[in-house]
C-alpha cells in the first residue's frame, strides 16, 4: 500500500518534556528519543525478558483485562467474520499470566495473540512514573500501560489528546485525518472490541473490491514506525491503526482533553441525534443543521447580543453549575 506522506519530526524536545509549542499543533508529531533516557526504554532494549522484568517490579497484583486469540486471528483482534462478535477471548488474568506466554512464544512464526490496553499506571504499576515519566504542562493527563505481542489494533480514534511513548519493541502507526471518516468503513458504534468504533478493513490485505473508497484514504495517510525512546504526539479526532512489531511491544501513553472535566462526552450527542433527528424529513434535517451549525459549530458574534446576559440561560458560556442544570433537564426529558 502506497503511504507516501511524511510526518513532521522534532528531534531537539527537552527531555521527559513537552512543551506547549508541540502541545498546540494540530497535525501529529513524531518526537525522536523523547524518552529514551527511561529505566524501562533501557531495560527493553537490553532484551524482552528484562523489559518483562523490570516491568513486574510495579506490578499491583490486581488483575489486568487481557485479550486472548488463535494464531489463526494473525495478530488481528477485531470481528469475526459475520459482525456476529469478536475473534478474541477477553479475560482478567494476572500480568504473569499474560508475560509469560508472550515470552514464551518469543521466536513463533505465527504465535497466539496477548494484548492488555490501557490500564493505569498509578493503580496497576505504583511507583513506575517514579522513575519513568513526562511533564505534560498543566493537562494533568491519564497515563496508561499497553503492552502485547505482535497485534493489530484497527484504525480508531480518540476524543482525548495523546502522546504514546514506545517503550519496548516497536510499533507501527498508520495515521489518517479526521475527515477520512468516509473512506475507512467504520463498524458498528454500540459493539466495539474495546470502547472505540474501528475500521473493518485489514490494513495488511485490503479487499479493494469491498471497500474502494479506502484506496482515497492510502492518499492521506501517514505512517510511522516508533522505535523504544520515541514517542508520537496525536492530536485528538485522528484515526491511528497501531501494530506491534515484535515478539514483546510495551507503549505507555498520556491522554487528556483540554476541556473542564465537567463538560459531556460528544459521543452521547451523536446517540441523542440519532435518535431524534435522522428520521425526520430532509427539509427539517437540514434546517436543524443550521441551528446547530449556527449555535455550535460555527457559532456566531451576534447570536446572543440581543438577549440579555442575565436571560441567556443555555446560550451563556458553559461551567460546571450550566453543565449540572442542562444534564439534569436532558436526563428529565430521556426519561420521560
Amino acid at each position: 500500500m502506497n503511504r507516501s506522506n511524511t510526518l513532521t519530526e522534532i528531534t531537539d524536545c527537552r527531555p521527559q518534556t513537552v512543551g506547549e509549542s508541540v502541545l498546540s499543533v494540530t497535525e501529529p508529531l513524531l518526537l525522536k528519543g523523547l524518552v529514551s533516557d527511561w529505566p524501562v526504554v533501557k531495560a527493553g532494549r537490553q532484551s524482552p525478558q528484562a523489559a518483562a522484568d523490570y516491568i513486574r517490579q510495579f506490578y499491583s497484583g490486581d488483575r489486568v483485562t487481557a485479550f486472548f486469540a488463535a494464531p489463526e486471528v494473525r495478530g488481528k483482534v477485531g470481528y469475526n467474520e459475520d459482525l456476529t462478535g469478536f475473534n478474541f477471548e477477553r479475560v482478567t488474568a494476572t500480568l504473569d499470566e499474560v508475560l509469560d506466554p508472550i515470552l514464551e512464544h518469543l521466536e513463533d512464526s505465527g504465535p497466539p495473540s496477548y494484548y492488555v490496553g490501557s490500564t493505569l499506571l498509578d493503580r496497576w504499576f505504583p511507583g513506575f512514573r517514579d522513575e519513568n515519566d513526562l511533564a505534560l504542562d498543566e493537562q494533568r493527563p491519564l497515563a496508561s500501560l499497553w503492552l502485547g505481542n505482535k497485534i493489530r489494533v484497527s484504525a480508531h480514534f480518540d476524543a482525548a489528546d495523546n502522546v504514546a511513548c514506545c517503550v519496548a519493541g516497536r510499533r507501527r502507526f498508520t495515521l489518517f485525518p479526521p475527515e477520512q471518516l468516509d473512506n475507512l468503513y467504520i463498524g458498528p458504534w454500540d459493539m466495539t472490541p474495546a470502547g472505540q468504533a474501528i475500521s473493518l478493513v485489514d490494513f495488511h490485505d485490503p479487499d479493494f473490491e469491498k471497500f474502494p473508497k479506502f484506496r482515497e484514504a492510502l492518499k492521506s495517510a501517514y505512517e510511522v514506525i516508533l522505535e523504544p525512546g520515541d514517542a508520537l504526539y496525536l492530536p485528538s479526532m485522528w484515526w491511528h491503526h497501531v501494530e506491534g512489531l515484535d515478539g514483546l511491544n510495551m507503549l505507555v501513553n498520556y491522554w487528556w482533553r483540554t476541556l473542564p472535566r465537567f463538560m459531556g462526552a460528544p459521543l452521547n450527542v451523536l446517540k441523542h441525534a440519532l435518535l431524534e433527528l435522522r428520521e425526520l424529513p430532509a427539509e427539517q434535517r437540514s434546517a436543524w443543521q443550521h441551528i446547530f451549525d449556527y449555535y455550535v459549530f460555527d457559532p456566531q458574534d451576534d447570536a446572543v447580543a440581543h438577549i440579555p446576559e442575565h436571560s441567556r440561560g443555555m446560550l451563556s458560556p458553559m461551567n460546571e453549575s450550566a453543565a449540572r442544570q442542562l444534564r439534569a433537564e436532558l436526563l428529565n426529558q430521556l426519561n420521560r
